[in-house]
């Protein structure tokens, strides 16, 4: 065992040094790398603007110049077509073979770039270092000299388009100062175009623009002009430019999906007689969309004559009802093992004016071979969503998205060794989209929680601790929640660089509390109740922000910090304990099994069969490597830190500094990206563990593959 740190690092090695030529032709070289060097540091171009337009991109590296797929392509023979061969060039990545010519091909690219940046007459020239079978080529830019927008000459033609543009002139975005460019010339070109077509200006696009740049004199004249015909048309083609709008609107879709007109009218925002608005347009194209029931939605705007035009909306068949099945699993060294399925029925048309029917049922089971210990939990659930806020007008949500008012039921049942739990929750809000931001609010919340068959220890730990007992007590858990999310990319996989920031709030029990006068009092606790059961008065907030840098073609790095702090108060001691915060598991201190770490530095709770360790605060972050290695398949490799606390400690191991309780782990990771879906599987190994004694809370590599040193998990998605 104690070799084994040994064995790994000599393999880890010998597979870095492997040749990556020995496939190579003779005569071929290996492009290893391209390099960009710009001369004038003053002038704001950067290497990272420029990569991207180099021809010929060299292999890609995981860490520190090695590239494991390379090496992989690099063992198979180039002169043998056998099954082993096919099978080592088919999962490593080949070598890419130098190509000369590309270079001067990337040189006029990047003069090109810079000249559409606006730095014009660049000079790129290049240099070719060979080290036996290696090529590095580097590019040196000298970014040409830049013109400033001295002034502007705006032409435009008469009538009602020219008092439009002269609304619109404070928000041009070429200004006098500006250094000239075609980039920004062409987004000033997509700012108005979507500015006067939502105006009602159907016939009008970006070619209706013209732009002459006067650099001879001695102040730099740009003349901002808007034509009636196109860049693409002569001159005796020219139009009017007149306002349009809307004709007849035809709405039509499938025999096979029965569905509400009045209700499809009320989503589409197009009406006959108002002023065309290509905005008006777009949303409408969204809020169909949005509804999940049909496909290929297809708005199709028909001029009539020179100021109307007709709508012509087709929308074809979906699939109404279906079911849906995930599946979580994870296992550890200790040899505990868990999985979570779960079964859901969906009816996406319900009463015919798209209304989501959800019914689900779920189930997590744990237990460890050869050992009497099990833990069984059971879940059906129901919803029923409706494409529209409840209690408001369809007039006062124009936007792309359209809210959804929510009604949900959820049955859970819970058999662990210690005791046995039902929870009965019944909820109603609301969902929706504003932009990138989303949006949960639940105004009524209500949930039952009841405790049965404890086991005699158990129940005597309880006695001995507020905190346990308060948050094991049969109780009603009534308040408001509510959640904000915010994403740069909306995708369900993302594919370049994003962010998100996720902010959650829970208060329970403060309509109550108001009755408090009127209802009786629970003797052995102080605590009031409702029809026999105490209710939960407590806050709880949580938050997380996360960012993922795309620095090379599939290759990112994902950072994550989350917290969160809950308190009870009034009527309660803690917080219940399906409201605490825990860290491990798939998507978090993935080191650990679930609920296995904290809260500090405490070791596992012994009255817990199956660990259970939760607290009334947590801190984490996350950090993680993705590289795509070849086919779907793409590597990780991560590290976290963080923890649960107490905020007033029950038991304190050590009087152990804060920081120290502070738990650390690292991994690596398999993923499957299918686009649609994309399937993890994540090896977690303990770094640093603070429940263990002093001198030992650092695991050394032997400890990592022995008991309780690490933990194998199986998820659905990035873990952030």
């Amino acid at each position: 065992m104690k070799h084994r740190g040994l064995y790994l690092t000599l393999a880890l090695i010998t597979l870095a040094s492997c040749s990556t030529t020995r496939v190579l032709q003779e005569g071929q070289y290996r492009l290893a790398s391209n390099k960009i060097q710009i001369e004038d540091k003053r002038s704001g171009v950067t290497s990272s603007d420029l990569s991207s337009y180099v021809r010929q991109q060299a292999n890609t590296y995981l860490i520190f110049g090695w590239s494991p797929m390379l090496n992989i392509y690099n063992w198979s023979d180039p002169t043998k077509d056998d099954w082993i061969n096919r099978s080592l060039r088919n999962v490593g990545v080949a070598p890419v073979v130098f190509n000369s010519f590309q270079v001067g091909s990337s040189c006029e690219n990047i003069a090109k770039h810079l000249d559409y940046l606006g730095y014009y007459n660049s000079e790129v020239t290049s240099k070719v270092d060979t080290v036996r079978r290696l090529v590095k080529v580097t590019y040196f830019v000298k970014p040409g000299k830049r013109a400033r927008i001295d002034s502007l000459a705006f032409k435009v033609p008469e009538g009602e388009f020219a008092d439009d543009f002269k609304a619109d002139l404070p928000n041009i975005q070429v200004k006098p100062g500006d250094w000239l460019s075609e980039k920004s010339l062409e987004a000033e070109t997509v700012r108005g175009t979507s500015y006067f077509r939502n105006l009602g200006y159907y016939s009008f696009n970006k070619y209706n623009y013209f732009f002459t740049a006067d650099t001879l004199g001695p102040r730099n004249i740009l003349t901002y002009e808007i034509r009636n015909y196109t860049r693409n048309e002569p001159e005796f083609n020219a139009q009017p430019l007149l306002k349009y709008h809307i004709g007849e609107v035809t709405i039509s879709h499938s025999a096979q999906i029965p569905f509400r007109e009045n209700v499809l009218k009320r989503v589409c925002l197009i009406k006959p007689g108002d002023t065309y608005s290509e905005q008006l347009v777009n949303n409408t194209y969204n809020r169909l969309s949005s509804l999940r029931l049909f496909n290929n939605v297809g708005i199709e705007m028909q001029p009539v004559d020179s100021t109307t035009v007709d709508c012509r909306i087709n929308m074809g068949e979906s699939k109404l009802k279906g079911f849906k099945l995930a599946l979580d699993a994870s296992t550890n060294s200790s040899g505990l093992l868990g999985i979570s399925p779960n079964v859901s029925f969906y009816n996406k048309n319900l009463f015919h004016g798209g209304e989501w029917l959800s019914l689900g049922f779920s189930g997590n089971f744990q237990w460890q071979p050869n050992t009497t210990t099990r833990a069984n939990e059971f879940g059906v659930s129901a919803s029923l969503s409706f494409p529209r806020f409840v209690g408001l007008p369809y007039s006062l949500f124009n936007g792309p998205n359209i809210p959804r008012t929510e009604l949900q039921a959820a049955f859970n049942y819970q058999n662990r060794p210690e005791f046995t739990r039902f929870i009965t929750n019944m909820s109603y809000g609301y969902i929706g989209q504003e932009r990138k931001f989303f949006y949960q609010f639940y105004p009524l919340r209500f949930s039952v929680i009841k405790v049965d068959n404890m086991t005699t220890d158990f129940f005597i730990s309880l006695l001995r601790n507020l905190y346990l007992w308060d948050s094991f007590s049969d109780h009603i858990d009534a308040g408001v929640s509510g959640q904000v999310y915010w994403t740069s990319d909306t995708d369900l996989i993302p594919k370049g660089s994003y962010s998100f920031a996720r902010l959650g709030v829970d208060l329970s029990g403060n309509v109550f509390s108001l009755f408090d006068k009127w209802l009786p009092i629970e003797s052995n606790t102080n605590y009031h109740t409702i029809f026999g059961l105490t209710y939960s008065q407590y806050a709880r907030v949580d938050m997380q922000l996360g960012h993922c840098i795309s620095f090379a073609p599939g290759s990112s790095l994902a950072m994550r910090l989350a917290g969160g702090i809950g308190s009870g108060y009034n009527n309660s001691a803690s917080m219940p304990f399906e409201k605490d915060f825990y860290v491990g598991g798939a998507s978090s201190m993935r080191g650990w099994q679930v609920r296995a770490l904290g809260p500090g530095a405490d070791e596992l709770m012994e009255i817990f069969t199956i660990p259970s360790q939760t607290g009334d605060w947590k801190l984490e972050f996350d950090l993680e490597y993705r590289q795509k290695m070849f086919w779907k398949f793409e590597a990780a490799l991560f590290a976290e830190a963080g923890n649960v606390w107490m905020l007033e400690r029950v038991r304190l191991d050590d009087d152990l500094p804060w920081a120290q309780t502070i738990a650390a782990d690292w991994g690596i990771g398999l993923r499957l990206n299918l686009d649609f879906i994309l399937l993890r599987l994540d090896w977690g190994i303990k770094l640093y563990e603070p429940s263990r004694a002093a001198g030992h809370r650092w695991l050394t590599p032997a400890e990592w593959v022995g008991r309780n040193g690490s933990a194998l998990h199986f998820g659905v998605g990035y873990p952030f």
